[in-house]
């Protein structure tokens, strides 16, 4: 009886949460009438599971994790995203009003000791599959 009592709650531990409304939201894949919207998605599983700290400009935006994303609505313009402080990942994108842009990162970590992210543009179809895996950083 104790085991199968054991085993009922470990399975219920186990149950993955639904998506949050903001996760929910984002996953719409709306435009922003003047902006330009950006998705930075980490893929599950990455080629580590640490965290990887992203800045946005001069902004410290959160970390992610294997299985996360961010979704930015940005000025149209130049923008730079990159890792923050030992982790000298960094992309440079131009992004115009009215547009969206899925960007994939990877993250590893160096013989330095140093984590590494990698970002790269990827095709909208490919990355809205993403991004549909994935869950929204801060979406809780």
């Amino acid at each position: 009886m104790f085991r199968l009592l054991f085993l009922v709650l470990a399975l219920a531990g186990c149950a993955p949460l639904p998506p949050s409304p903001a996760d929910l939201e984002a996953k719409r894949f709306e435009f922003v009438p003047g902006k330009a919207v950006i998705y930075v998605v980490r893929d599950y599983p990455d080629i580590s599971r640490e965290a990887a700290t992203v800045m946005l400009d001069d902004n410290m935006m959160g970390s992610t994790y294997p299985g996360t994303y961010f979704r930015w609505v940005v000025e149209p313009g130049r923008h730079q995203i990159r890792g923050f402080a030992g982790d000298a990942g960094s992309m440079t994108i131009d992004v115009a009003p009215d547009r969206m842009y899925f960007i994939q990162q990877s993250y590893s970590r160096g013989f330095t000791g140093f984590g590494h992210s990698f970002f790269r543009p990827i095709p909208e179809p490919y990355g809205r599959g993403a991004v549909a895996r994935a869950e929204l950083v801060g979406g809780r």
